[in-house]
């Protein structure tokens, strides 16, 4: 059997404030916006932002799952980098640059870059 994983989504407590947010990072505006569930397509990649308190649902923030996006090079991921919450700093892991920022959620993401 073949699997795929074509989306994603994190929990968000004020979706205009997380569009607002992942526009801004993503340079892109919203492709599909609701004050449940809107969704990003980057690369034909769905991430999606889910309002979980409007259906009462509990969950957990912070860095139990870590959605990872890369960009082409460090001096981008620095840019990226400049006006966030950093959890994890700059590092080089093996091939990569990696750090982690916090979103305005609180929901933690990591950015990687090749080593060049």
């Amino acid at each position: 059997m073949k699997f795929s994983i074509n989306s994603l989504y994190l929990c968000v407590k004020d979706m205009d404030r997380a569009i607002s947010f992942y526009e801004d990072f993503f340079e892109q505006t919203v492709t599909e916006r609701s004050e449940i569930y809107s969704v990003f397509n980057v690369n034909d990649f769905r991430l999606g932002l889910f309002a979980f308190e409007k259906k009462n649902e509990p969950h957990d923030f912070g860095s139990n799952c870590l959605p990872s996006i890369s960009v082409e090079n460090l001096e981008y991921l620095k840019e990226k980098l400049s006006d966030k919450e950093i959890c994890f700093p700059l590092t080089k892991i093996g091939n990569n640059w990696v750090a982690e920022f916090v979103d305005s959620e609180g929901n933690h993401i990591e950015i990687t870059a090749p080593v060049k």
